[in-house]
């Protein structure tokens, strides 16, 4: 008799919407959501390339349960009637990226850190530089708030290709107009 494997490749579920800083692509797994990413063609092949090599996954637009609590969720937050998030995440990059998007998560709503202070907080401080480059290559933004992290002189710094998305989202959490 002929034996048949089974499939055994993960899969990543993804899709797009639209935010009022633009239209927004998320990818999830089983775990959760593993990319939340401002939709910049450029740069999402070459995202998703990485999720699919590094989880050994096969990658398919679809609607699921994970979206529309997410979808749900932003859409909150852009109303000002969230401050936190209740959704899965399944972090994927380095030990030390891991670790400072997890500090990431710490910050409140509202507030914003120095990547100095990030560095520091986890106990890195002659690394603030390579803290700026792991925030860079986070790929949950919003989620895991890379936007609440400013230059030691009080500039927005880092998002190269998104300042005004980052200025936004903190004048939202700051309640400013």
């Amino acid at each position: 008799m002929r034996e048949y494997k089974t499939q055994t490749k993960e899969l990543i579920l993804t899709t797009t919407f639209s935010t009022p800083i633009g239209e927004m692509f998320a990818a999830a797994s089983k775990k959760g959501i593993v990319m939340l990413t401002f939709f910049m063609p450029f740069h999402l092949e070459a995202k998703i390339q990485t999720l699919k090599n590094i989880l050994d996954a096969e990658v398919i637009p679809s609607n699921c349960e994970i979206f529309e609590a997410l979808k749900t969720q932003l859409e909150e937050y852009f109303k000002k009637q969230r401050t936190t998030f209740e959704i899965p995440l399944q972090l994927i990059g380095s030990p030390f990226q891991i670790k400072c998007w997890k500090e990431l998560l710490k910050i409140p709503y509202g507030k914003t850190i120095t990547y100095k202070d990030e560095a520091k907080n986890i106990n890195q401080e002659k690394a603030y530089r390579a803290v700026g480059n792991a925030n860079g290559q986070n790929m949950i933004a919003i989620l895991v708030p890379c936007h609440r992290v400013i230059s030691t002189n009080g500039e927005i710094g880092g998002y190269s290709s998104g300042v005004e998305k980052k200025e936004f989202l903190l004048k939202l959490e700051k309640n400013d107009k």
